[in-house]
Parts: structure tokens; sequence; C-alpha cells
């Protein structure tokens, strides 16, 4: 970096890091435990990408090892959607829908642009094509499957999709695509209307597609919508952050 970013960017990369470093953790949690050993190998696949993207971006808002490791619960900045237990396969997949989905329609918007996250989204966008591309053949089969794999995959939609309502909150630093810009003087405003007309369209196309029902429901509990940004989190993310950190913070200083 040529200059230190803005706090609104910094803001960016914690929030969009801190997406992809949750969901990659959970998606490890399945290691050992994927219903086919394919499975197992492309869960771990997607897990690492984000990875890869969670270095890119946290390292750019500080150390990336500090920001993972060291941060307390109400610090992290990613949408509740992402820290939602495994649950089973369908309940993955849905989740897995959900996000690679606005991931996608994200990064698209940002790659166009000429940000700092320009570069990233670029190459991102790639990557979480792929995901989505692999969300939507399962929910296809999942759907129109057995009688048990339909219904599997209906209730994982159904529970997951109070939380999707966050993914269109602003994020602070891409409030605004007309004037929202970093330091160094790129744009990087994200039309949000757009990116949920985008997402809705194409995930209700695809749920329909696989013979299941849209969510009725609101796509925000009582406290759900932009309050993982806010670092307000559910009930299953202060163990998951502790599995997550023990190591580090067992041998603080260690190298390897």
């Amino acid at each position: 970096m040529t200059a230190p970013l803005a706090p609104a960017a910094t803001a960016t990369a914690l929030a969009l890091g801190d997406d992809a470093l949750v969901l990659s953790h959970r998606l490890g949690e399945w290691a050992g435990h994927a219903p086919v050993l394919e499975e197992e190998v492309a869960l771990a696949n997607i897990a690492l990408d984000l990875l890869g993207q969670a270095r890119v971006l946290l390292s750019l808002a500080g150390d990336e090892d500090e920001l993972a490791y060291l941060r307390e619960e109400r610090a992290f900045r990613n949408l509740q959607l992402v820290e939602q237990p495994n649950g089973d396969f369908a309940h993955t997949i849905a989740r897995q829908l959900y996000f690679s989905t606005y991931q996608t329609v994200l990064y698209s918007q940002l790659a166009s642009g000429d940000s700092t996250f320009a570069p990233l989204a670029a190459k991102a966008v790639k990557e979480v094509a792929y995901h989505q591309d692999h969300a939507e053949q399962w929910t296809l089969r999942l759907g129109d499957g057995t009688a048990e794999s339909h219904e599997r995959m209906q209730r994982g939609l159904d529970a997951l999709w109070r939380f999707t309502g966050e993914m269109f909150q602003p994020v602070e630093g891409l409030d605004d695509a007309d004037t929202s810009a970093d330091t160094q003087g790129g744009s990087a405003g994200v039309d949000w209307a757009a990116l949920r007309t985008t997402w809705t369209t194409s995930v209700t196309a695809l749920i329909e597609k696989a013979t299941l029902t849209v969510p009725t429901g609101p796509q925000e509990g009582a406290w759900a919508a932009g309050a993982g940004r806010k670092g307000l989190h559910t009930e299953s993310f202060g163990p998951m952050l502790a599995e997550m950190q023990h190591l580090h913070r067992s041998h603080p200083g260690a190298s390897w």
C-alpha cells in the first residue's frame, strides 16, 4: 500500500474480510464429516478460497493474524448469516447459496470500479462464481431429489432466510455508489438496491427450479438485520471463535 486506507475503507476491509474468515472456518468444520469424499475436497477448496480473500482484506486493515486471532467477539463485523452452525448438509448448502450469490453480485460491482478493492474483487469474483454454482447444483439435486432431501433443503432455506436481510444493509465505506471513495481516489460505492434486486431474482429462480418454495417470512428477525456489522452476534459465534483462536492464544508469539 502506498497510502493508508481511510477509516471507512478500513471498515469495509474488516467487514468483508470477517465474512470470508468466519465462513471459511465454518466450512472447515466439515473436514472428516462431509457426506462423500468429493464434497470433502469441494468444501475444503471453497474454505481455502475464502481464507485467501480474508487474508488479503484483513491485511489491508492491519496485521491479519492479530485481527483474526486476538480480537474479541464484539470487534468482529461479519454478517450473522456466515456464523450460523453448519447443521446438516442441506443447511450448509442453503447458507452457501445465499452468501455466494451475494458475494458474486457484490464483487462484480466492486470489480467494475477503481477502488482499492477492485483488484481483489476482479480475482475473487471468479472464485465465488464457482462457489455459487456449487451451491446451486446441490440445491437442485436436493430440492428435486427424494422426499427427505427436499424437506431438508426447504428447512435449511427457511431457517436461514431471516439472516439474508442484513446482506443488503450498506457497509461503511460502500455506502454510496456515486460518492464513496478511499484515500487513493477510487470509487468504492455499491448500488445496494440493484444488489438486492439481482440477488433476489437469482435466488428465487434457482429455488423455484429446484421445486422448492421461496421463504415468505421477513428477511430479518427482531434484531438480526445489521447487527453483525455492529458487532452483535448470535449465540453460536462465541464458541466458534474460541475454537478458532485457541491455538494462537495458547502459544502467544510462537513460530512454526
